[in-house]
């Protein structure tokens, strides 16, 4: 193995939803000798540790203030912005003091953000991009690039013995493609029960207390993006044996599979759990929208619909009355069938980041359709809280919390989970 010297690697994700994750990977990175360069392309909250290139500084290279979008009323042009700070930084960066090669990590957005300034690099220089959009179609984010991308399975939101055997893995890719040696081994394996839980970026503030919530009760949570791929891996690890019980809080798929989304996951999404008899905790989060790529492949069916640009590789579709009617009896029978304990909890103040007061999906009548399908569909076994939050509120994820604590300890027969490897 060669000695690395002072190679600099530019590791690239959002600090504020990414921010545990890329200092693990900045301490791999480190730990092997390398020199990490963090770049910072968050725009939601606080960074929790300060980046060697600051959101600030890459706003900057737009020719935009930062603050102007970080109260999020528009994550849209807030990503358009980074994006096209980041290809302005790489570029001048490339032609002052090229680095050996390129790691980011992200979601829909972060992977739009990073793979746009990938792209300015040139043929050769290591691009991984570790992210939840990896299984499915990658030309918009790839192009005709070299960029290799790599599937987290898990959505990066946390680490736990999965996401840390996935991202070591992928620094020991990326010191592999710059001729640097590999990282030390990963960490033993964790006993801690492991849930399974759905999360998509506007369910994010969500997702991340419900985190906090259950790691006190020394459960661990492992979030999957709800990308279509996402919902299939997580159920197939579901089958798999891996979980105690599965919080089912972002189930957006089922709306791409009505309306012929591009992130679908399949007929039988949210049916798993159910037959593995597995305690469930079930939300509508982002039943408020159906995902397409770019606004040119929108189908011309949809085109006089209600729509919103996520990134630029993302265009959401408000969904219907009529629709969310349809997706409330599907939840409602699937949670139904179930051969576990199941409980629906419902926000009735919103269901995304942008089904909220002043927010462009904020349409009350489509989602009363939702609850009052869901109300009037499920059989007796089923649980119905309501809640007169929005999702994002942070009681909404501490009443998700303390259902699953009570479904949970009711079940005396309760599966050892299968062992992950950290």
């Amino acid at each position: 193995m060669n000695s690395i010297g002072a190679g600099e690697i530019i590791v690239v994700g959002t600090l504020d939803t990414k921010g545990d994750e890329i200092a693990y990977v900045r301490h791999l990175l480190l730990d092997s000798g390398a020199r990490p360069l963090v770049v910072d392309v968050g725009v939601l909250g606080s960074p929790p540790f300060a980046a060697d290139v600051t959101r600030e500084q890459i706003a900057a290279e737009a020719g935009r203030r930062i603050d102007t979008f970080s109260a999020g009323q528009d994550r849209g042009q807030a990503m358009a912005l980074m994006e096209a700070g980041l290809v302005a930084w790489l570029r001048a960066r490339l032609q002052v003091k090229p680095p050996l090669g390129i790691l980011a990590i992200g979601g829909s957005a972060g992977t739009a953000i990073a793979t746009a300034g990938m792209r300015q690099c040139p043929l050769g220089l290591p691009k991984l991009m570790v992210s939840t959009m990896a299984s499915g179609n990658t030309r918009p984010y790839v192009g005709n690039s070299d960029i290799c991308m790599m599937y987290s399975v898990a959505d990066l939101a946390g680490l736990n013995r999965f996401t840390r055997l996935i991202l070591s893995n992928a620094v020991n890719a990326i010191l592999g493609m710059t001729g640097l040696r590999t990282a030390k081994p990963n960490q033993p394996t964790s006993a801690r029960p492991l849930v399974a839980a759905t999360m998509f970026g506007v369910t994010t503030p969500c997702v991340n207390r419900v985190k906090t919530l259950l790691e006190s009760h020394g459960v661990d949570l492992m979030i999957f993006h709800a990308t279509g791929s996402g919902g299939q891996a997580m159920e197939q690890l579901v089958r798999d044996g891996y979980f105690e019980g599965v919080l089912d809080i972002t189930t957006t798929e089922l709306a791409d599979e009505l309306a012929g989304g591009i992130l679908a996951a399949g007929p039988e999404r949210m049916e798993i759990a159910g037959r593995m008899r597995l305690p469930q905790v079930i939300s509508v989060g982002a039943l408020d929208m159906v995902n397409f790529g770019p606004p040119s492949t929108v189908p011309e069916r949809c085109q006089g619909r209600l729509l919103y640009a996520h990134n630029s590789n993302i265009t959401l579709m408000r969904t219907t009355a009529d629709e969310n009617s349809q997706l409330g009896r599907m939840i409602a029978g699937k949670a139904s069938a179930s051969k576990g304990s199941v409980t629906i909890v419902l926000p009735t103040g919103g269901v995304s980041a942008i089904d909220a007061p002043g927010h462009i999906f904020y349409d009350p009548e489509a989602d009363r359709a939702l609850f009052d399908a869901i109300r009037a569909g499920v059989s007796s076994n089923v649980k119905v809280v309501e809640m007169d939050v929005h999702i994002n509120d942070p009681e909404f994820a501490g009443r998700i919390v303390s259902e699953y604590i009570a479904i949970r300890g009711e079940r005396e027969d309760a599966p050892n989970a299968r062992a992950v490897p950290a």
